[in-house]
């Protein structure tokens, strides 16, 4: 039996290239050459049929490693917690008050990209806690 090797991360969400693009920058993900033949994503959009412009745009890790990410638009708004959601590690390799530190220091500057925190959930060992985040279009995730 063969094993999945790969797989995409897609979120539904009101505004795809902001959503995208947001995390990129949480990240560290690109977005992809448009197709050969345009200069830009933008002008291969206004080639689409009216229905099917601005309605997805996608991201990638630029190592490789990382899964795609694909954001499509859907009619309606988020209104519930996710089922699943992204743990994002940014205080892998630190432990106590350094990661604590780290934890905080990547919280506001995600805040500053419109994220909002939600709360931090202290575990019995400083080593397990993690922030609670929302992304630019309430979704969850944590810092951890």
């Amino acid at each position: 039996m063969a094993s999945v090797k790969q797989f995409q991360v897609t979120f539904d969400c009101a505004e795809p290239e902001r959503v995208a693009r947001f995390w990129c920058e949480v990240l560290g993900y690109v977005v992809p050459p448009p197709p050969e033949g345009f200069a830009s994503w933008s002008d291969y959009n206004r080639t689409l049929p009216p229905e099917e412009q601005d309605a997805s745009f996608v991201c990638s890790d630029p190592t490789g490693v990382g899964p795609r990410m694909y954001f499509q638009r859907v009619p309606e708004g988020k209104v519930v917690k996710n089922r699943v959601h992204l743990c994002v590690r940014a205080g892998t390799g630190l432990v106590g008050d350094e990661r604590l530190a780290a934890l905080q220091a990547e919280a506001e500057r995600l805040i500053a990209l419109g994220a909002v925190r939600q709360r931090v959930m202290l575990a019995d060992g400083v080593n397990e806690s993690c922030i609670v985040m929302q992304d630019i279009e309430g979704n969850e995730f944590c810092l951890d």
